[in-house]
């Protein structure tokens, strides 16, 4: 393995044509045993495998965590001798919680400073070694960590006591962290944290539980005490819950209570079901939103009430709202684009154009758009820094780039892909070009647009925008008449051109086919004996999805940016989706209520602007690829309801 890689690496050749070295049948099963959790076997693979191996470390990685995780002397050793690695980070990590777990204190922050990308359980340990030594120059840190939504590890729990002990957490802090979890969809953790309260102030369980089954009843009923904290937390939480499932009804309950509720938390409640409604296109948003107020909502809520002033054209509501956010939400490209777009239209050119400069300098869908917003006088022309061949070599030495492809070429992708980022994480651009060039000849395609895209000022586009499979796929464009650019676009978001790529949810391939959309799809080819297991070629796999794009493209009156929605979230939601009026695409993009859609789409219609100046085509802007989005001329009932919704929750 070490010959065959090195010789790969060096002359800078096609990895396809190594071959087996001895020993990398005994890696592969020392791999097997180890993930099967069988020291025995494991130890009889790792007796194969050569001392000079590439991947003999992770041989003895494996053998560590399986039977020598708590043996300090044989962790130290090992650290010793693989100092900087992946490996001695991962080792030293876990180490660090046996150690936190017995409260070593003094050995665990000497080998705390060593590590480099510590964890939540970690920072914990941490806090509480330099605690317990004496030590509370972190005390903002530690506190920072309480204020969460989301679960904490347990080895945080006593630092959070401490803290209460210590009078730096206090009641006000405590409902604080209630709110956040109640906010999150973390009911569990609320209760977990409201035990730190007197148990008079509580939350009650068994209104908490029926918020959460059926808010509607709970705030229609009389069992809330809207005098008591605990009870108004409880129907703030009921209120979002039924918001999410029906705007009238939640609207109808808190008009029923609002008398009962303090100025502050019944803006909360309107920002609360402002949000909802806006996440289903709903007008009322905007009413609701004002009558928040935007000291009541957060920044997260804040993104909903822009995009509801988007789809209203309510450009003053646009600029207010953005320039409302928090300094990080507002740099964000979005918010940067959407702010100069309002304030064009309020008639603030030379305010507009400062924030478009700098955002059409940077390689995204929203420094396409700003660049158009620009006009071509201010468009500086793309250049591609080709890394050369000293480079390349280079990079190929280096111990981690060995290993990862080694891993990469055994068909351990998950630890070659770990191995990989570790090794390329302080590289240079050039550096990074030269990796990504590596990746590319290896066939690892999508490590090669990954790497190729973390580069900050000297960028390859031809890397980034690799185009592998060219003749299947221009072939399934023509035969469908569909932009090439555009499959490619697609193709490249959903798998990366990994031809082995498979979803949690059972898609394959390079265009990422559902088991039932490739039968439907064979079905009306007239393919018979058709099996899923063909989704597996690349020829086969381009076809089918080329064809389902038209298909929906055909039935979503021709928009390619509602059918790049459906071909992600499905056609009847990007149907759902549209309005009464003809529309912006970019509008009704950035009002897609998934988020995982949303980033989806725009990234899509974005690299078919990439591949299309690369495959040649006549130049166009993203605005025209983009179109308008008809009216919707009938309505689409909601077959199921969008609990997908919940997958996008604000930040902490």
């Amino acid at each position: 393995m070490l010959r065959s890689v090195l010789l790969f690496l060096l002359a800078v050749m096609s990895v396809t044509a190594v071959w087996a070295a001895p020993g990398d049948d005994a890696v592969q099963r020392a791999q097997e045993a180890y993930a099967a959790r069988k020291p025995t076997e494991l130890s009889r693979a790792a007796r194969d495998v050569p001392p000079d191996h590439v991947l003999a470390p992770y041989v003895e990685y494996w053998q560590l965590m399986l039977s020598g995780r708590t043996d300090d002397a044989r962790i130290a050793d090992f650290l010793a001798r693989y100092p900087g690695s992946r490996l001695a980070e991962a080792v030293r990590a876990d180490w660090l919680k046996s150690l936190g777990a017995r409260q070593a204190w003094p050995a665990y922050l000497g080998e705390y400073v060593r590590l480099v990308k510590p964890d939540t359980m970690l920072r914990c340990y941490a806090y509480r070694a330099e605690w317990a030594l004496g030590n509370r120059s972190h005390e903002k840190e530690a506190i920072a960590l309480w204020y969460t939504g989301r679960d904490m590890p347990s080895a945080c729990s006593p630092l959070f006591q401490q803290l209460m002990e210590a009078g730096l957490l206090g009641e006000a802090d405590i409902w604080r962290r209630i709110r956040l979890a109640l906010e999150a969809g973390n009911p569990g953790v609320a209760k977990s944290v409201a035990s730190a309260l007197p148990e008079a102030q509580r939350l009650s369980p068994v209104r908490l539980d029926q918020a959460t089954r059926d808010p509607a009843r709970l705030l229609n009923g009389a069992s809330l005490d809207l005098g008591q904290r605990g009870d108004r937390e409880i129907a703030l939480y009921a209120l979002d819950q039924l918001a999410r499932r029906d705007s009238a009804a939640a609207e109808r309950a808190l008009r029923k209570f609002a008398s009962q509720l303090n100025a502050d938390d019944l803006r909360t409640a309107w920002a609360r079901l402002a949000t909802w409604a806006a996440r289903r296109h709903e007008a009322g948003a905007l009413t609701w939103f004002r009558q928040a107020g935007d000291v009541a909502v957060s920044d997260f809520q804040r993104e909903w009430w822009v995009r509801a002033a988007l789809l209203a054209g309510d450009w003053k509501t646009v600029q207010r709202a953005i320039e409302s956010m928090g300094d990080a939400t507002r740099q964000q490209p979005a918010w940067r684009y959407w702010l100069a777009r309002a304030l064009l239209e309020n008639g603030r050119r030379a305010a507009a154009n400062a924030l478009l400069l700098p955002l059409s300098r940077e390689h995204h869908y929203y420094g396409q758009l700003a660049q158009e917003e620009l006009g071509p006088v201010m468009q500086a022309p793309a250049i591609n820094i080709k890394a050369g061949g000293d480079d390349i070599a280079a990079v190929a030495r280096q111990a981690g780039i060995v290993r990862a492809m080694a891993l990469h070429e055994l068909g351990l992708r998950y630890d070659a892909t770990l191995e990989w980022d570790w090794a390329t994480r302080e590289f240079s651009d050039i550096q990074l070009l030269a990796a990504a060039e590596l990746a590319r000849r290896a066939g690892w395609y999508d490590c090669a647009i990954k790497t190729a895209e973390r580069t900050r000022e000297l960028h390859d586009f031809e890397l980034r925008f690799l185009a592998p499979y060219r003749a299947e796929a221009q072939k399934a464009a023509r035969e469908n008449g569909i932009d090439e650019a555009w499959v490619f676009g697609l193709m490249r978001q959903e798998s990366r051109f990994v031809n082995v790529a498979r979803s949690s949810v059972g898609a394959s391939g390079l265009m990422q086919i559902m088991p039932a959309t490739a039968r439907w799809i064979a079905q009306r080819l007239g393919i018979r004996r058709f099996h899923v297991d063909e989704m597996r070629d690349p020829a086969t796999n381009i076809q089918f999805g080329a064809y389902y794009l038209k298909h929906v493209q055909s039935s979503l009156d021709g928009s390619p940016v509602l059918a790049t929605a459906a071909y992600n979230a499905g056609p009847a939601r990007a149907q759902r989706w549209r309005g009464t009026q003809p529309m912006e695409a970019a509008v009704y993009i950035e009002a897609i209520p998934f988020a995982e859609t949303r980033d989806y789409v725009k990234k899509v219609m974005s690299n078919a602007m990439y591949y299309a100046a690369r495959f040649g085509q006549p130049s166009s802007l993203l605005t025209d690829r983009l179109g308008m989005i008809p009216a919707r001329k009938i309505a689409v009932p909601a077959t199921e309801p969008d609990t997908s919704l919940e997958v996008e929750q604000p930040d902490d």
